[in-house]
C-alpha cells in the first residue's frame, strides 16, 4: 500500500468520476447488508446521474496508488426536498424546514474492505464537508445489528440519531442521523 490520495471534485465535473468509483462501489455493495445485484447497481447509476445534478453537489475519491479504494459524494438538500418525509415520526418544521443552505446530505460514504480501518473513511468525510457553507449534515444507514461499526464511527464523529426513516414503501428501514456544524 502506498499513501493514500484524495480528488474532490463538485458540479458536473463530479458527475464524471462514476466510472473511477463504481468498481468499488460494486465491490462494497454486494457484501451484507446491501447484496445488491445488476438491477441494484443499474438503479444506482441512474440515481446517481440525478444526484449529481443537484446544487452542491460533492464527490471525493481515495486512492491508493491509482486504484480507488473508497468514495463518498452528497448535495446541498433543496428548500423543495423530501429528505425529511420519510421519518417515521415527524420532526418539528423548524427542524425539517431546508433553505438550499442549510443541510448537506451524504449520500454515500464507502471504503473497500481491505482499507477498512485505517482512517480513509474519516479522511473522505472530512474532505466531503471541508468548507461547506451549511449548518449541518444529514445521512440515513441501515440500523443496528447491520451497521455496527458504521454506528460506531458516526457517533464518535459526533452524528447523532434523529429518527427512523423509510424513504420509499420499497425501502429498507434506515437510522436518520445529522451532524450540527455550528
Amino acid at each position: 500500500m502506498t499513501e493514500v490520495t484524495y480528488e474532490r471534485s463538485e458540479g458536473t465535473e463530479a458527475a464524471q468520476g462514476l466510472d473511477a468509483f463504481l468498481p468499488a462501489h460494486r465491490e462494497v455493495f454486494v457484501e451484507p447488508p446491501y447484496c445488491e445485484d445488476p438491477k441494484d447497481v443499474a438503479e444506482f447509476i441512474e440515481l446517481f446521474h440525478v444526484q449529481a445534478k443537484r446544487p452542491g453537489f460533492r464527490l471525493v475519491i481515495a486512492r491508493d496508488g491509482a486504484e480507488v479504494i473508497g468514495f463518498a459524494f452528497g448535495f446541498q438538500l433543496p428548500p423543495e426536498t423530501r429528505w425529511w418525509k420519510g421519518l417515521l415520526k415527524p420532526m418539528p418544521e423548524d427542524f425539517t424546514e431546508e433553505t438550499g443552505e442549510r443541510t448537506f446530505a451524504i449520500i454515500e460514504l464507502a471504503v473497500r474492505k481491505a482499507w477498512r480501518r485505517q482512517g480513509t473513511a474519516a479522511g473522505l468525510h472530512t474532505r466531503l464537508l471541508d468548507g461547506l457553507p451549511v449548518e449541518r449534515v444529514t445521512l440515513t444507514m441501515r440500523p443496528e445489528p447491520d451497521a455496527v461499526p458504521a454506528h460506531a464511527t458516526y457517533a464518535a464523529w459526533g452524528y447523532r440519531k434523529v429518527g427512523q426513516s423509510r424513504p420509499s414503501d420499497e425501502s429498507p428501514l434506515y437510522e436518520a442521523m445529522v451532524l450540527d456544524l455550528r
